[in-house]
């Protein structure tokens, strides 16, 4: 009918407005951290390397048994020892199974999935300690950081019709230090709290009245990104 067609074309438009949205946010992230470069010289570049682990319907819980490879890459500016901003571009996989539940639903359910996440963010981190720029001090600090980001997941095997991304509140704690200037090294903890049911393959909307086939609709999923970091700190730019 054209009412539902009008309806869906709307829906569409907001969609790839809302991922235009993320991208430019992203995108006008990066160029101002860039253009801090050439005026405060406090710029890093890095590359992490870590895991992913689920958490939602089949894994309600953080488990070691589920944690998945991911990686990535990101631009920090510290316009001060408190503050430092990031921009990071992340991906990874999630996956997990009811069999290694202790749970008799779940393993009744007998559900396994498994699923590639790329996703965007640009976070704020603040600094416990004074990350002083001096060639001889002890340059060491915790940190605490939050934001917001954009994530894209695509499971092996879809099982209904369902948005393949959403937006994410990443936050967590960290810990960085640097080895020998210009060289540093972190470690951080975090979690992306997203606002889908689905990227376990088992969304909370009942699709009949099998109650194995459903999730509990009350709690999104969620992943946590753990990661080892090395970066390098510009303290030197030659501009045009």
């Amino acid at each position: 009918m054209p009412s539902i067609e009008i309806t869906e074309s709307i829906l569409n438009t907001l969609k790839q407005l809302r991922v235009k949205f993320l991208v430019n946010l992203f995108l006008i992230t990066s160029l101002v951290l860039l253009g801090f470069v050439a005026e405060a010289q406090k710029i890093e570049v890095g590359a992490g390397l870590g895991v992913f682990n689920y958490k939602g319907d089949i894994s309600p819980s953080f488990k070691f048994r589920f944690v998945k490879p991911a990686g990535s890459l990101f631009f920090r500016y510290n316009p001060n020892q408190a503050l430092s901003l990031r921009a990071e571009v992340a991906a990874g996989l999630v996956g997990a199974a009811d069999q290694y539940s202790k749970d008799p639903f779940q393993k009744a359910r007998n559900l396994s999935f498994r699923s590639r996440i790329t996703e965007i963010s640009t976070v704020a981190e603040y600094n416990f300690l004074d990350y002083q720029e001096k060639r001889y001090a002890v340059n060491w600090t915790p940190y605490v950081f939050g934001g917001i980001g954009y994530s894209k997941f695509k499971p092996d095997v879809v099982t209904d019709n369902y948005k393949t991304n959403t937006f994410i509140i990443p936050y967590g704690v960290g810990i960085k230090y640097q080895i020998k200037r210009p060289w540093n090294i972190g470690l951080e903890y975090g979690t992306r709290k997203t606002f889908s049911d689905y990227i376990d393959n088992l969304g909370g909307d009942p699709k009949n009245n099998d109650k194995l086939q459903q999730g509990d609709p009350s709690r999104k999923d969620a992943y946590y990104y753990i990661r080892l970091s090395v970066s390098y700190t510009f303290y030197r730019i030659v501009c045009p």
